[in-house]
């Protein structure tokens, strides 16, 4: 009866802790063969709208889920997405929900895509906070936060953990060079190695990101004010 019931619970545990993700409208396909899945804005000029995917669940493994959302709008033919918040009944905007949200999916033209350029971010994953130090000064990101960072062409950054074993690198932009996008974690993260939105460029525990990755927590992340 004990072995039942511990089952049961960790059964529930599972069954409430699970994310799962769902197509849950498909408008149209489009036939490409684009690797990436970029965040842009709804209103985008030239945008064709595929369909919209839902997340129900809340995880901690945000490159297992992207790898989902990435499988799943890749069935459309899309390569970019933006969020779709949920509405009250008033018909206000309800605040992001990490255990419930949906993206709307999109198809636009390579050339009508913007970039935008000469920023760092830093992810932190973490179930505490991390601090790193950019060129000298000391930040602190709490969890599933992320800090933005205008750069300056040709001037090096030192990025380091602060930590006995920890890491550092240094990344000097070029003019008109694209984001950069970095994640601190204390836990060691498993490269992705199929080219769908993985992880890339460890270092210690400061890992370079890939774009859409990076623009997916970008997304689902909470962007932290610099003075933290």
């Amino acid at each position: 009866m004990r072995n039942l019931s511990a089952f049961i619970f960790i059964f529930l545990v599972h069954f409430f802790c699970a994310q799962n993700v769902y197509l849950t409208k498909v408008e149209k396909t489009h036939d490409n063969t684009d690797k990436f899945l970029y965040k842009i804005n709804e209103k985008t000029e030239g945008a064709e709208y595929l369909g919209e995917i839902e997340v129900q669940g809340f995880s901690k493994e945000d490159a297992e889920i992207f790898s989902l959302i990435y499988k799943k709008a890749k069935e459309i033919g899309a390569n970019t997405f933006s969020l779709k918040p949920f509405e009250s009944i008033d018909g206000s905007r309800q605040d992001f929900n990490p255990a419930n949200y949906r993206f709307s999916l999109y198809y636009l033209p390579k050339e009508k895509l913007t970039d935008q350029k000469e920023y760092i971010y830093i992810f932190a994953s973490s179930e505490k906070d991390q601090t790193i130090a950019i060129n000298k000064k000391d930040y602190t990101i709490s969890p599933r936060s992320y800090l933005e960072l205008k750069t300056i062409p040709g001037e090096v950054y030192t990025l380091s953990t602060k930590k006995l074993l920890g890491s550092t690198i240094k990344v000097q932009p070029k003019q008109n060079s694209l984001n950069q996008y970095f994640r601190i974690s204390s836990a060691k993260v498993k490269a992705d190695e199929t080219g769908t939105g993985g992880l890339n460029l460890k270092s210690g525990d400061i890992i370079g990101l890939e774009k859409s990755f990076a623009e997916f927590l970008s997304t689902i992340y909470t962007k932290q004010n610099q003075g933290n």
